[in-house]
């Protein structure tokens, strides 16, 4: 299968700029504008005046 719009870093890649929830494996939910990523799905995420840096290993799901 050629088809690689669906790879997680990929969707990653589209959602750079935009708005996004991360759900973590202890339920805590945040929400910002994804700023950057990295081949880990470690997260950097921006709201208001806050800058957070997620672990990749600690994300359950990333939605708009």
């Amino acid at each position: 299968m050629d088809d690689d719009s669906g790879r997680p870093l990929d969707v990653l890649d589209a959602s750079v700029g935009k708005t996004v929830s991360v759900r973590l494996k202890d339920g805590e939910t945040y929400e910002g504008t994804l700023t950057g990523y990295d081949q880990h799905m470690n997260l950097v995420i921006e709201s208001d005046d806050n800058t957070t840096i997620i672990r990749g290993d600690n994300v359950v799901s990333i939605t708009p």
